[in-house]
């Protein structure tokens, strides 16, 4: 078992590798989504340095599937995934090609799909006939045998005597919260603290290890010390690395999370 609360730098596939088996509780992460205009790394965005953000869609999805078969390693029964995705103007297509596959492919599927409305819709789309998407999903995987006792903290509102049936409270599939917790000069492509503590108010058990397999600017790890919850991160870039270690000493420091 790798030391808890560490972000390791290095290739999530080689990573996994060496967690134990069973080990973690939720994974909740954001991948590369493969949607940057053809040419290799996404500098322009300032998204990823170190990874091209347009392979070819093929070599995308068979290195997802590889994740996913990764996944079933390290995931504890009845852990599940909670994946970000989006799409683009260039490559709408590519998500659900991807989803499938996985359902196919991998012993995962689709129990829900979140809905995450952000508090803004930047680019906005200057297409004629494209909507601006103001919305992106988090796929709620789980394995197809543990599709009916998946972990969630749902709470029981009720009991009917004559049959002992639960009824559980309603959480909705539908999250609003903010794009992310602000610019930084390393990754453009990150999701919000505030998405991510109200993911992990209904998947992470208290005292779970949630795995973050594309750490980024950090923000899993910083959601999970709010929550008092242990995380492992891996991230392929070592300055981002650094960065989410400076940023988790300055504020501790500070009393910020």
């Amino acid at each position: 078992m790798l030391e808890l609360n560490k972000i390791y730098c290095g290739d999530c596939l080689e990573l996994m590798q060496k967690m134990g088996d069973s080990s973690v509780d939720l994974v909740l992460t954001s991948p590369p989504y493969n949607t940057s205009r053809a040419g290799g790394y996404d500098v322009y965005n300032k998204r990823y340095t170190t990874y091209s953000d347009s392979i070819p869609n093929e070599d995308y999805i068979l290195w997802t599937l590889k994740i996913f078969d990764l996944y079933d390693k390290i995931l504890k029964p009845n852990g599940c995934v909670l994946y970000n995705l989006s799409y683009s103007g260039e490559n709408a297509d590519l998500i659900w090609l991807l989803i499938s596959r996985i359902i196919t492919e991998t012993k995962f599927t689709t129990a829900d799909c979140i809905i995450w409305k952000k508090n803004t819709a930047i680019p906005n789309n200057r297409s004629k006939n494209k909507l601006t998407r103001i919305v992106e999903f988090i796929f709620v995987f789980v394995r197809k045998e543990e599709f009916k006792t998946f972990n969630t903290n749902k709470q029981v509102k009720s009991i009917i005597k004559k049959t002992g049936q639960k009824n559980y409270e309603n959480i909705y599939n539908f999250i609003e919260a903010k794009n992310n917790d602000g610019s930084n000069c390393l990754n453009k492509a990150t999701f919000s603290t505030d998405l991510v503590e109200k993911l992990l108010d209904i998947y992470a058990a208290p005292d779970s290890v949630v795995y973050d397999s594309f750490m980024g600017a950090g923000t899993t790890a910083y959601a999970c010390i709010n929550k008092k919850l242990n995380y492992i991160g891996s991230e392929l870039c070592k300055t981002q690395c650094e960065y989410i270690e400076s940023q988790i000493k300055s504020k501790s420091q500070s009393r910020l999370f």
